[in-house]
């Protein structure tokens, strides 16, 4: 047997393991103890969400479109026709007629290649990927307040809270979503530390809090703000940190003073006396850390609502110290890396804006060629510019947009109707299946790499078995269409990429693959001599001085009415992971949940007639669904629950595609919605 020790493709928490191999196949994992993250600790997509790398589903030869049929062929004749289709359509119509989505899945190198060959070889910067339906609230809101979007603490700094210090967990699921996080706040729980939850459901950790806050989906910001103006009533504020670190609080302090617990209760449903014992927990605590997932990011609000958190961290001074923080928790394995990769249509590697005339100078000498200066279409925006005609071609890069975006009849409206569909991915996908061309990749356990976990932590991924079939790692796929298209540079291997990037990534220059080769290292790392951050924004912001924004609480874009009278939110399932693509495919796990359902209040149930287990129809104003019902008192009455896991009751048939005017992430956790017995 041989044990090669790499990174978990799973949640952006960043275990790692070693998996245990014989005659060329994954038999097992074990977990790596020594690890700064997980410590020996795995979740049950740690130890069992292996079997799909194995499965008969797996892609193992390119396909290519021929009388409407996907049937094989060569990598040459698949490389050729992408190349070829390429270039026509630049040259009729414009780079800017082509777009590619990249992937939080795949490696920190495979996504550089993925952005340079859409900005340096076709010539746009109409690339994006999965963030923007999760955490582009967090870059864009982070950026404001702070200089740096992203997570400012660390993970085992849980593992030291006690008595005198509190956790305000709000919109994030944490001991499905993220187990092995979840697991530290319970055992910080246990160990005396105050937990603060808020949440529309009563997921594990509501019953495990000192305070649970069950408020109304879309209503973040009233909640927020009247938690601020508790703290300020109270006298319970940081003034020192706010004098000295913070600008624009005057403005702030005057919106939320009319925010009273009395006036959010009214908005949210949360009694008043709750919010002011949350208030006070947080306020005078030794030490607060606040952790959110896309509870707070995917709504209309979504940058108001990072925003709010932002603010009740500068008003407490729990920021740039040890369990503190704003910790935005990251869903996929390298949606960190993804964007610090610069798979964004706004900013190149590292966050460096593309309009600005000095970068921009400096990555045409690096890449010697000329650059766009203009900002390129968003996933949103990239669905609908096919509408109008405006984008020809679409590359779609270890991503599954026909079960992970919402309104997906649109989507799939968008996706027949592009003129030219790649689709790169591992397993034929619902998305692939609407492909002209379709690539195999390969899984994490076929290749080398790096991914970057939700704490800025740069982790090494291994190759341990050979790629299935006649699948290619994803860097060379993509590298072997740069070629083809032209661009003549030759990457031997990952870390020759990775070797590129950290060239012109300032966070990541001291980052190399020897100083990460046993552990990761968290940027920004400036040098080889820099041991690397566990903690942002120490002594000073990346911006300089704080900024306080001041938020006011709006409605979400739909709401429940006579026609469509419950209100649906959308989560995940600790068996299953984003559109199930390899859960659904690791026996394991799917044994464990083998269907969708949708939660439903006994309230709710009782009046329609609904019975748990039966059969039911769910409908929004953009499609229906058949599932189970499960009749619960997780969700409260009025409200419902769905997962996007399963493909047979697709969640994201019903949401609402309506987003954030600031970042263009949709409102997945707030639609409206019917239910009928079948």
């Amino acid at each position: 047997m041989e044990s090669v020790l790499t990174t978990c493709p799973y949640c952006g928490t960043g275990c790692t393991f070693y998996l245990n191999t014989e005659h060329g196949e994954i038999i097992s994992v074990k977990p790596n103890r020594e690890n700064a993250v997980n410590k020996g600790k795995l979740c049950s997509k740690g130890y069992f969400g292996f079997d799909f790398v194995h499965h008969r589903d797996r892609l193992q030869q390119p396909l290519i479109r021929k009388n409407g049929v996907l049937v094989e062929a060569t990598w040459e004749e698949a490389i050729s026709l992408i190349s070829t289709k390429l270039k026509h359509t630049i040259q009729e119509f414009g780079s800017d007629s082509i777009a590619a989505f990249s992937s939080a899945r795949c490696t920190n190198e495979e996504n550089y290649l993925m952005q340079k060959l859409m900005r340096a070889v076709v010539g746009t910067n109409n690339i994006d990927h999965c963030a923007r339906l999760c955490h582009s609230p967090t870059v864009a809101g982070l950026a404001t307040a702070f200089g740096s979007g992203a997570m400012t603490n660390s993970i085992n700094e849980i593992e030291t809270m006690g008595p005198k210090d509190a956790i305000f967990a709000i919109g994030t699921n944490t001991t499905e979503c993220h187990p092995v996080m979840g697991v530290f706040m319970l055992q910080a729980k246990a160990r005396g530390t105050k937990l603060v939850v808020a949440d529309p459901r009563e997921i594990d950790l509501a019953r495990h809090a000192d305070v649970w806050l069950q408020h109304k989906p879309g209503t973040d910001v009233a909640l927020l703000n009247a938690i601020s103006q508790v703290i300020l009533k109270e006298g319970l504020e940081d003034r020192a940190f706010i004098k000295a670190r913070t600008n624009n609080f005057a403005a702030f302090k005057e919106t939320v003073k009319r925010y009273t617990p009395q006036y959010a209760e009214l908005i949210t449903g949360v009694p008043a006396e709750k919010i002011i014992k949350a208030a006070k927990i947080i306020g005078q605590a030794d030490h607060t850390a606040t952790y959110y997932t896309m509870g707070i990011t995917q709504h209309t609000s979504g940058v108001d609502n990072v925003l709010s958190v932002a603010n009740l961290a500068m008003i407490t001074g729990n920021l740039g110290k040890e369990k503190t923080g704003v910790n935005p928790l990251r869903g996929q394995n390298n949606v960190q890396g993804s964007c610090d990769m610069g798979a964004l249509p706004n900013v190149y590697p590292g966050y460096q804006p593309v309009k600005d005339s000095t970068i921009k100078a400096k990555f045409e000498e690096a890449w010697k060629t000329s650059l766009s200066d203009e900002i390129g279409l968003t996933i949103p925006e990239v669905l609908h510019g096919i509408e109008e005609d405006r984008v020809k071609a679409l590359y779609v890069f270890g991503e599954n947009p026909m079960r992970s975006d919402p309104d997906i009849n649109h989507v799939k409206h968008c996706l027949e109707q592009v003129d030219f569909l790649v689709v790169q991915d591992i397993f034929l996908t619902e998305t692939a299946e609407l492909a002209d061309v379709v690539l195999p990749g390969t899984t994490f356990a076929e290749k080398d790499g790096t991914f970057t976990s939700t704490e800025r932590r740069v982790q090494r991924i291994r190759k341990a078995i050979e790629p299935r079939g006649n699948s290619r790692p994803d860097w060379k796929i993509i590298g072997d269409i740069m070629n083809a298209m032209g661009d003549l540079t030759e990457y031997s291997s990952p870390q020759k990429i990775y070797e590129e990037m950290q060239s012109v990534t300032p966070s990541y220059a001291g980052i190399t693959y020897s100083r990460i080769e046993k552990g990761g290292i968290q940027w920004p790392c400036s040098d080889i001599e820099h041991p690397g951050t566990p903690i942002l924004h120490v002594g000073a912001f990346n911006r300089g001085i704080g900024a306080f924004t001041a938020a006011d609480y709006r409605d979400p874009a739909e709401l429940p009415d006579q026609e469509y009278p419950l209100m649906l939110t959308t989560g995940r399932v600790v068996a299953h992971y984003h559109t199930g693509s390899m859960t659904r495919r690791s026996w394991g796990l799917h044994g464990t949940h083998p269907e969708g359902y949708l939660e439903i209040n006994p309230l709710d149930a009782k009046r329609l007639n609904i019975e748990d287990e039966e059969l039911i129809r769910v409908s929004s104003r953009r499609g229906s669904i058949t599932t189970k019902a499960q009749v619960t008192k997780r969700v409260p009455e009025g409200l419902t629950f769905i997962t996007f896991h399963f493909t047979e009751s697709p969640g994201n048939m019903l949401t609402n595609s309506a987003s954030d005017p600031v970042c263009q992430i949709p409102e997945f956790k707030v639609c409206a919605v019917k239910v009928e017995k079948l």
